[in-house]
């Protein structure tokens, strides 16, 4: 049985301060990305509940995770 634990905690999506202001509509775009994969698997694949969730974290932990990381190498250093 699966339990949940403390890695299972949503990441938030870190941009740089130059792109922050579109953190919003991408964490909106997201959103609707990993619920429309999440239901079409649950309804194809014949998913349980807590298969759904897992899918769901796990996507969007890794969507937030490669977004942050190949935004980061744009970020500006200020002195």
């Amino acid at each position: 049985m699966y339990t949940r634990t403390q890695n299972d905690s949503l990441r938030t999506l870190d941009l740089p301060d130059a792109f922050e202001d579109l953190s919003g509509v991408i964490g909106s775009d997201l959103k609707v990305i990993v619920k429309a994969l999440t239901q079409r698997a649950r309804e194809r694949m014949m998913l349980s509940p807590r298969q759904a969730q897992r899918l769901q974290y796990t996507l969007w932990n890794r969507l937030t995770e490669v977004l942050s990381e190949t935004m980061d190498p744009l970020r500006v250093e200020r002195h």
